[in-house]
């Protein structure tokens, strides 16, 4: 593959999935097992790409090793063998589609679909009523999960919504009700950041993405200060900006966010340099630019795609280049094929630092190594002696409870770690934070009950009013 493409080439948008893989004529070419492989990981892991990454990203020479071919088609070893094999010989077998699918969604429960809390603890409480597809983590920050923007234009194989994909209505998370959002964030006066994410935003529609965005704009919230798109379209479908036949309009509506007074951040995934190459995505970021919007970048560390230092270096290098602001460098997070992808903690480290070393400060914007724990993002901070033992330094840049925030913690030196919990306290039996950790971990609890108990003395009010002016 070509180190830059000058040439700005059209593509008519089409999707390929598990459904007509046939249809892909790069396949054709490929070892007939390699295929297989794809059609039954895709049963477990949603597949999806489209014929931009096909024709301009995966360098098809390099198959399998083409590392945007890794992180859009499923492989074998994403799966555990006990899965890959339960399922092959349920195939070979001749099982009925029914009997395969209850296989799968047994795979699912075991993937750890919704890592991080985010069912379980991220969703909050207004006025009595769980706010579904809406994620309150982080003090200043709500997470939004527009219904009409849970898919993608192509699949990442390393994602860790995967299970937003896979047809399980218990996985999803999606709401529907700008005006709730809206009146949450007015009536929460510490939150300054709205995250529109998924899925990806910007598959929708650029009059469904206004549905929800015009009204906060409309509202004038003082205290809020940026709204944050998430989104892989600028490497897996640049012509979203480009060529599309809303472009106009998405491109407005980014104008019209900036013009409020309100500072829009599209929070890029970019995981490996190949996708910088071409000249469609340098259109595409120099039209978000002339919006007033700035490109933050992130991605995780992935075993056999980057995680190499030359990797970082040139990836951040060439975003700085362009304008980007590099962001984030997480570690994969513990859902999903994450034995294929996850590379130790320590290893981590090392990789973030040589690469560091080798940029400018206008890239030492980034962050990391980073875990985005059910606790908060959790970095890598580095490796020391104190006394006679040997600690990695870990440190909260986000948390449940905001005072966490830059409190540095040990933990036992541990060269096989590629996750929080596998990791035990340096000095102590109980980390420090562990013993106000109930109270975030249910950080609505006591609202619930006040909401509950209010409405309770409503209803009694009412009852006895009524009961009253029935003797009267």
């Amino acid at each position: 593959m070509d180190e830059t493409r000058n040439e700005l080439k059209y593509f008519k948008y089409k999707s390929y999935t598990r459904k007509n893989l046939e249809e892909i004529r790069e396949l054709k070419n490929l070892p007939e097992q390699l295929i297989e492989d794809v059609k039954l990981v895709s049963l477990v892991l949603p597949f999806r790409t489209n014929s931009y990454v096909l024709e301009e990203l995966i360098d098809w020479k390099k198959i399998p090793n083409d590392p945007i071919f890794k992180i859009n088609f499923p492989s074998k070893k994403m799966l555990e063998e006990e899965h890959y094999d339960i399922l092959r010989k349920s195939i070979e077998s001749g099982d009925s589609d029914l009997k395969i699918s209850n296989i799968v969604s047994k795979i699912h429960h075991q993937l750890n679909p919704h890592p991080g809390g985010q069912v379980d603890y991220n969703i909050p409480i207004h006025k009595g009523e769980k706010l579904n597809g809406i994620q309150h983590k982080y003090r200043e920050t709500v997470l939004a999960f527009p219904s009409e923007g849970q898919v993608c234009h192509a699949f990442c194989t390393y994602c860790f919504r995967w299970a937003q994909f896979v047809g399980q209505k218990d996985f999803k998370i999606v709401f529907s009700e700008p005006e709730k959002l809206v009146e949450y964030i007015q009536e929460s006066e510490e939150v300054q950041d709205i995250l529109f994410t998924g899925g990806d935003p910007m598959i929708m529609k650029a009059m469904k993405l206004s549905k929800y965005i015009k009204p906060i704009l409309e509202a004038k919230i003082p205290h809020l200060n940026s709204i944050r798109i998430g989104t892989k379209a600028l490497t897996y479908w640049p012509y979203r900006f480009i060529s599309d036949s809303d472009t106009e309009e998405i491109l407005q509506l980014f104008n019209e966010i900036v013009d409020s007074n309100l500072h829009l951040t599209i929070i890029a995934n970019m995981n490996h340099p190949n996708e910088l190459k071409t000249e469609a995505f340098r259109k595409a970021i120099n039209k978000i630019y002339e919006t007033g919007a700035v490109i933050r970048t992130q991605s995780p560390l992935l075993k056999n795609i980057n995680d190499n230092a030359n990797v970082w270096v040139k990836l951040w290098k060439k975003q700085v280049n362009l304008g980007m602001v590099p962001y984030y460098m997480f570690i994969v997070r513990n859902t999903g094929a994450k034995k294929f992808f996850e590379v130790p903690l320590v290893e981590a480290l090392r990789i973030f630092k040589r690469a560091y070393r080798r940029i400018s400060g206008l890239g030492r914007t980034v962050k990391g190594p980073i875990m985005s724990t059910i606790l908060g993002k959790v970095k890598v901070a580095g490796i020391t002696n104190i006394g006679n033992k040997r600690v990695i330094v870990l440190q909260f840049i986000q948390g449940r409870n905001p005072n966490w925030v830059g409190r540095p913690f040990f933990v036992k030196y541990n060269t096989k770690a590629t996750w929080f919990n596998e990791l035990e306290p340096a000095f102590n039996e109980r980390f420090w934070f562990e013993y106000d950790l109930s109270k975030y971990l249910a950080p609505y609890s006591r609202k619930i009950v006040q909401d509950i108990n209010e409405i309770k003395h409503k209803s009694e009010q009412i009852k006895n009013e009524t009961q009253g002016s029935i003797k009267t």
